[in-house]
């Protein structure tokens, strides 16, 4: 009765919401994310601010080659760059500002328990003026690389927050290990439409310099091990005789050593056939790699939820992702794309499937499924959980 009754009051009303996370000039999917959803509730009638880093990581623990964008920051939303991560007087510091916003709600967003510490501490300082309520969008409850004291330092950072939103079954599931009493809701992660309209194929090959008639397979996204693109690599090599004018386009910054994966394409003998962008993706470039593509693959060996997944969905490209998890919960099996197990042979027989079903079977399928995926969704969510 209590959401309800709540839920009403602020549909009468403008809230004063914050959310805490990254924003620019920091990049990533974190801080596109963050912006579209302060967009959503500033459409919904609330006033929205974001509190950002002034220092996210450390340089040497941060393994891209730059944290900042160099693109416009995006207009209508205020932004405070004030948080520091490693310094705990900044904490406090950044506490006592949130105590003095009177905020109805606080949005936080917990991805890594590195921020532990410092989020657990500014929440503890800013729920001292008594009337924010604290929804944390959880994107990772337990790291894919697990490091000392991350038990610790999510335990401490979870105490003060009054709900959570997932955005997967897994995510879910770790977040019961640590709390069982905290409302918790299960919101699917909403579709990326901030990065410009669907363009053509041939529109956007011609951008990319990539050749027009080839059959092109995707990896998108910063490269870690987890997300398994030595698997995709012996796939593609599997494949080299058997899909004519097939390429491999890799899209993304490397996270980790690159020679490894360098060592692996000459070693496969594919390099003829691997087109390697190796920088990060502006996000003013997004839509070119999305649309000059045939298939998605996300060939991760382990998952909670992708950003990836939502951004094919909105630019209505087929997926052929592992079975591992919450990503095959987002890709009915050969409607908008393949359920494959994360190895070689497997994705290999996706790829191949996906060809002999055609592109055109997929896009159906995706234009229906996407309508699942609006804002609105987590907004409302978000507010419900107060």
């Amino acid at each position: 009765m209590y959401t309800l009754q709540l839920s009403f009051i602020f549909a009468l009303y403008m809230a004063k919401i914050i959310i805490i996370g990254p924003a620019h000039p920091l990049r990533g999917g974190l801080a596109t994310f963050n912006h579209r959803l302060a967009k959503e509730f500033i459409a919904m009638g609330h006033d929205c601010t974001i509190y950002s880093f002034s220092l996210q990581y450390p340089s040497l623990l941060f393994p891209g080659k730059t944290q900042y964008s160099d693109e416009p920051a995006p207009e209508g939303i205020p932004i405070k760059t004030v948080i520091n991560s490693i310094n705990p007087l900044n904490w406090l510091k950044v506490g006592r500002q949130l105590q003095k916003e009177n905020a109805d709600i606080i949005v936080v967003r917990y991805w890594l328990p590195f921020m532990g510490p410092a989020l657990g501490t500014i929440l503890r300082s800013a729920k001292k003026s008594g009337q924010a309520k604290i929804v944390c969008i959880a994107d990772n409850i337990i790291p894919h690389e697990k490091r000392p004291g991350d038990t610790a330092f999510t335990k401490y950072f979870i105490k003060p927050v009054d709900g959570f939103i997932t955005m997967s079954e897994k995510v879910m599931k770790d977040l019961r290990t640590f709390t069982t009493q905290a409302p918790a809701a299960l919101v699917q992660h909403p579709l990326y439409d901030n990065f410009g309209a669907i363009i053509s194929k041939e529109t956007a090959r011609l951008h990319l310099n990539l050749p027009q008639e080839a059959n092109i397979v995707l990896f998108f996204g910063f490269i870690r091990k987890y997300k398994g693109l030595d698997l995709l690599l012996n796939a593609i090599a599997l494949l080299k005789n058997q899909i004519p004018n097939l390429k491999l386009l890799i899209a993304g910054e490397f996270y980790e050593d690159e020679k490894p994966y360098s060592d692996l394409i000459q070693e496969l003998q594919i390099q003829d056939i691997v087109i390697l962008k190796s920088n990060f993706i502006a996000d003013s470039e997004v839509k070119y790699y999305l649309c000059a593509a045939d298939v998605l693959v996300q060939p991760y060996k382990n998952a909670t939820q992708s950003g990836v997944t939502p951004l094919a969905y909105f630019f209505e490209k087929p997926m052929v992702v592992t079975n591992v998890g919450g990503l095959p919960d987002l890709v009915p099996h050969e409607k908008c794309g393949l359920i494959v197990q994360p190895e070689p042979q497997s994705i290999a027989e996706g790829i191949r499937r996906f060809y002999e079903l055609g592109e055109k079977h997929f896009i159906p399928h995706l234009q229906n499924e996407k309508q699942k995926y609006g804002w609105g969704n987590i907004a409302e969510a978000i507010i419900s959980k107060v």
